[in-house]
């Protein structure tokens, strides 16, 4: 049906809707790690398609950092804002084989017939299966899914499993604003860049059936999952920029920062190495990368601030 790359791969994918924090450097910091140790190339793609949270800069000062920091990747970043024309592609041959339909619900109609909430929202019941039945004038496009658990192995978390059916319904993969939605933009890029191993936080395990799915329907194998605990904060939420200045990354806090990502991580530094240049440290990190090492447990910004 598709014509996808074969090679061997990881990636980061970090959303440009502001600077580089903490957590996203440990998670670009454990896919490099884990991709080098496996032998596997290493890719930057930029996950700029929901363009209204875009922030003007953050993705150049991204690329910037991660430069500065020593990482390298091994073609040039992918920017999903450029491939619409791929993601159309895909969908238009999902229409072709009635594997999706159109949905003219809002989020108020939705909510009103399906008012148990899944994790990441209400559970859609299915309404415009037979045919458009909200009042919303623009449709979107959501792929029918069906009634079997879908089972994987995450190198993190273990055996794992979702009904998608009865936890989140058919999932949209063309929103109504004109925008195509992450799961299917993920995967496609996965595929067409040889990606077979993801490392990601911890905060995306509840995609991954989603994804999985998407695999399924494109006759190709899901990659290998690890993924991450999360670095939270005092508060005992991810870190994220509504926790202002705390985490950000910045080239002056550089060195602070990797060693930080590599406490996180377990990989604990030999002592002439702490404060040197982060791309020594990282240079060291891939000599020494010792993956049984890794964490299973989130970890709260203060007490990761108190084990350097």
């Amino acid at each position: 049906m598709f014509s996808f790359t074969q090679t061997l791969a990881g990636r980061f994918a970090p959303s440009p809707t502001g600077p580089l924090h903490l957590g996203s450097l440990i998670a670009a910091l454990g896919s490099y790690l884990i991709a080098r140790k496996t032998g596997r190339r290493w890719l930057l793609r930029i996950d700029d398609l929901d363009r209204p949270r875009v922030v003007d800069g953050a993705a150049d000062g991204i690329i910037r950092l991660l430069e500065g920091l020593g990482f390298e990747w091994d073609a040039a970043p992918v920017w999903q804002s450029r491939r619409a024309d791929r993601y159309a592609e895909v969908l238009q041959q999902f229409k072709k084989d009635g594997l999706v339909y159109p949905c003219s619900c809002s989020r108020k109609e939705i909510l009103a017939s399906a008012p148990h909430a899944g994790e990441e929202g209400p559970i859609y019941p299915g309404t415009c299966r037979q045919g458009p039945s909200g009042t919303r004038q623009q449709f979107s496009w959501r792929l029918r899914v069906d009634q079997q658990p879908i089972r994987f192995c995450d190198r993190m978390k273990g055996d794992w499993q979702q009904n998608l059916q009865k936890e989140v319904g058919d999932f949209v993969l063309f929103r109504s604003d004109g925008i195509f939605a992450y799961q299917l933009a993920t995967v496609v890029d996965d595929l067409d860049s040889g990606i077979d191993q993801v490392v990601r936080g911890a905060d995306l395990l509840s995609s991954t059936a989603r994804q999985i799915y998407l695999y399924r329907c494109l006759n190709r194998e899901p990659p290998e999952y690890f993924h991450l605990p999360l670095l939270l904060g005092s508060d005992g939420e991810k870190i994220s920029k509504r926790h202002g200045e705390v985490g950000i990354v910045r080239a002056e806090n550089a060195s602070e920062m990797m060693q930080l990502a590599l406490v996180f991580l377990n990989q604990g530094l030999p002592p002439e190495l702490i404060g040197a240049p982060a791309e020594k440290m990282l240079s060291w990190a891939l000599e020494s990368f010792e993956d049984p090492l890794l964490p299973r447990d989130d970890r709260r910004l203060p007490a990761l601030l108190e084990g350097q």
